[in-house]
């Protein structure tokens, strides 16, 4: 850190700015809280989860295994952790910075400090410096045929999760599904995605609110994506156990990795066996289909 730079959390010196330290963690609202969890609640190998901020918090094992049993581990946390002395908006945001997740606060920094702006009734910024003003507008159209004022966001029939190296892939299921009789609309990022937002939190929002179901296309990229990682596992994390069948896994090459253990209990699409190639696309249209 360069001499004089202050860390994320710290007091600033000039006028207007926010001690976040001065703020307690209630002085966060709703929508951030769940934003959190939206981050954190997924687990991962790749990136520190809501275990690794519990464990800097002070939480120990068995109270960190008993999370676990919550809907929301994280929100769960954020109410316990609240209560205690040295808890502040300020020393979420350090934790959250020396368990490496800086796209947590890329991204919700500008609303953390509006909440942080109302609770200690200071004025807020002026609508053209204001950060969280554009994000707001940001949120209002996320996909390139969303209504700009929000009122009639565009829905989509699956969510398609995928690496680069399976984007032909990609192309042959448009061409399978959307441009034929079956007539469905997919969700594919690079083509349905206007540029400018972070890639988890707009993936989060299609997935759980857009999309009626998600097609993971499975191959040796994929299981090394940390984008595609997280995708599956807040997919997973909507319909526990696959219960309403939200996740719809499709191998369309054989793969020299060892296959994910989280999707071992979900019936699998194989476009690689031969003796069912010929009704696959079919099958993986009615499977889309359903309410």
């Amino acid at each position: 850190m360069a001499s004089g730079e202050k860390k994320v959390g710290e007091a600033a010196d000039s006028p207007g700015t926010i001690d976040f330290f001065s703020s307690p963690l209630i002085a966060l609202n709703f929508a951030v809280r769940r934003k959190l969890a939206l981050f954190l609640n997924p687990r991962s190998v790749v990136a520190a989860d809501w275990t690794g901020l519990a464990e800097e918090m002070g939480f120990d094992y068995l109270e960190i295994k008993n999370y676990e049993r919550f809907e929301s581990p994280t929100g769960k946390l954020l109410e316990d952790w609240q209560v205690k002395e040295n808890s502040s908006v300020g020393r979420l945001l350090e934790l959250l910075q020396k368990i490496e997740r800086d796209d947590i606060l890329e991204d919700l920094m500008p609303d953390i400090e509006k909440d942080c702006r109302q609770y200690l009734n200071k004025p807020l910024q002026v609508p053209s410096v204001d950060s969280s003003e554009s994000k707001a507008s940001a949120s209002a159209g996320i996909t390139i045929r969303d209504d700009p004022t929000g009122a009639t966001p565009e829905l989509f029939d699956a969510f398609i999760c995928y690496c680069q190296a399976d984007i032909e892939f990609v192309h042959e299921m448009i061409k399978q599904l959307e441009q034929s009789e079956c007539k469905l609309k997919l969700c594919v990022f690079d083509r349905d995605v206007l540029p400018g937002s972070c890639v988890w939190t707009i993936s989060s929002e299609l997935i759980e609110k857009r999309c009626k179901r998600m097609v993971a296309i499975i191959s040796d990229d994929y299981l090394v994506s940390d984008d595609c990682d997280f995708q599956t596992k807040f997919a997973l994390s909507l319909s526990p156990g696959a219960r309403d069948k939200r996740l719809i896994p499709v191998k369309y090459k054989q793969i020299k990795r060892k296959f994910p253990s989280i999707l071992r209990h979900i019936t699998i699409c194989d476009y690689t066996n031969p003796s069912t190639k010929a009704w696959f696309w079919n099958r993986l249209a009615r499977a889309l289909s359903q309410p």
